[in-house]
């Protein structure tokens, strides 16, 4: 069943994509969602606390998708290991990590549109970086996967890597990547994309 804070933090989440951070009032979401007028301040009194709600969203389905396609917690082993990851480990995490993203740019595209303005909103909101700070999840996978595939400093690397995706991820989504690189939801944008994440992984590996 879908919740009350779904439909409005959904809502939210749409109108930042479109419009920015300025875009969203309480009037907005309302009508955005269909929803009676006053509804959505009647739940969020504020717009830091429907900011903070949105932001929160955010953070839950990003959660549920790295836990769905991300780097899978049964094929990276907790940090530390001493036993290698293979060539084909970290092929098979490349793979995975690129249609992560290629998902990102097409079925998500509205969700990292609205998580990158959260970010810069967040800049001048130091509590809103507590909420998205859901990426240290990533970030200790990373650092176990590199620790397992040999890296002198995993935790440096392991927040190097998370940081380079990242980038490589804005890039494409609106940076020149967007012009340049196979259209997303194709097979030969996951190629690229995962082509990209194995050689961030070979590079930083070491």
């Amino acid at each position: 069943m879908v919740t009350r804070y779904a439909v409005i933090t959904d809502a939210a989440i749409e109108l930042v994509a479109e419009h920015g951070m300025r875009g969203l009032t309480h009037r907005a979401v309302d009508a955005r969602a269909a929803l009676p007028a006053g509804t959505t301040s009647a739940y969020y009194r504020t717009r830091k606390a429907l900011i903070e709600a949105l932001v929160q969203r955010l953070a839950d389905l990003d959660a549920a998708d790295l836990e769905a396609g991300g780097l899978p917690d049964d094929d990276v082993p907790a940090y530390p290991r001493s036993l290698p990851l293979t060539e084909t480990d970290l092929d098979g995490i490349a793979a995975a990590t690129g249609a992560l993203l290629d998902r990102w740019l097409t079925d998500g595209r509205t969700r990292a549109l609205a998580r990158y303005a959260c970010v810069l909103e967040a800049t001048h909101h130091p509590e809103l970086r507590d909420i998205l700070g859901h990426g240290a999840a990533s970030r200790v996978q990373a650092r176990a996967m590199l620790a397992a595939a040999g890296a002198a400093d995993p935790d440096r690397a392991g927040d190097h890597f998370v940081a380079c995706v990242d980038g490589l991820l804005f890039d494409r989504l609106a940076g020149a990547g967007a012009l340049t690189a196979p259209p997303p939801g194709t097979a030969a944008s996951r190629a690229d994309l995962t082509k990209a994440v194995r050689a961030l992984l070979r590079a930083m590996a070491v």
